[in-house]
């Protein structure tokens, strides 16, 4: 079956704008243009779609989402398994927050003691489940298995306290590092206070820390572009950020 632009709108439950954007950025072309002047897409666009949407759901940008779905070993079939197994960990991590809920609720009429380390243990593990749909395959491949699952352990067993510390770190790493930036030297004091602060949030995280690693991650900022969004604040930014981390660590002498 073919669909129009408009028609194609209404199947998806996406906007007509937004598949004139997917075309005007190749991620979904049409099949054909009619006579008439009208986009065209037939069954494999429709596919397509769906696996952009899929991709959109687990919270993967629209640029990581092209490379996937245009590149020459991407298999359709795979990428649905794929999808099956992270809405599976998405569920569960659903169904825990409900949990949490339902227990906070009972907590507050009276009817169970929660401690205070449960009241977070939904939100922690929500936080492991987005950084594996994101990051996962990248980091186990640079660090390992061993390394990410016990960082994901010492993520599960934070207390309160350290969680909003390691929260409060990443904000002030953000700060500063825009300071820095505007600086422009990434040697300069406050250039290297961003790379300490870097260091001190890693270690909430790391199960052991090493100048080596931290050089690595920082690389791993400007090549990965969804590690180099979260820093890119203004162009340039993550590259700066390597360098002070570079410095810092010794990884330039």
């Amino acid at each position: 079956m073919e669909y129009t632009v408009q028609k194609l709108s209404q199947l998806a439950g996406v906007s007509t704008r937004t598949l004139r954007y997917y075309d005007e950025i190749g991620i979904l072309k049409p099949a054909r243009i009619n006579s008439s002047g009208y986009r065209i897409y037939g069954s494999a666009e429709v596919d397509r779609l769906q696996q952009i949407l899929f991709y959109k759901e687990l919270g993967v940008n629209l640029d990581t989402i092209k490379k996937i779905v245009t590149s020459p070993d991407y298999d359709g079939t795979t990428a649905l398994r794929e999808h099956h197994e992270r809405l599976l960990d998405k569920r569960k991590q659903l169904d825990m927050l409900i949990a949490n809920v339902e227990k906070t609720i009972a907590a507050a009429e009276g009817r169970t003691i929660m401690s205070d380390k449960e009241k977070f243990e939904g939100f922690k593990q929500k936080l492991i489940e987005e950084n594996e749909a994101k990051y996962g395959e990248e980091i186990r491949s640079k660090y390992g298995d061993d390394v990410v699952n016990r960082s994901n352990e010492i993520l599960k067993n934070m207390t309160p306290e350290d969680f909003e510390r390691a929260n409060r770190l990443a904000d002030e790493i953000l700060t500063t590092l825009a300071e820095a930036f505007a600086n422009g030297d990434p040697a300069s004091d406050l250039a290297q206070k961003t790379a300490e602060l870097h260091k001190q949030w890693l270690l909430h995280y790391w199960a052991e820390y090493t100048p080596e690693a931290h050089a690595g991650l920082a690389q791993m900022y400007v090549e990965d572009e969804r590690f180099k969004a979260y820093y890119e604040k203004q162009p340039g930014m993550a590259e700066f950020l390597r360098d002070a981390i570079h410095i810092y660590t010794g990884a330039v002498k």
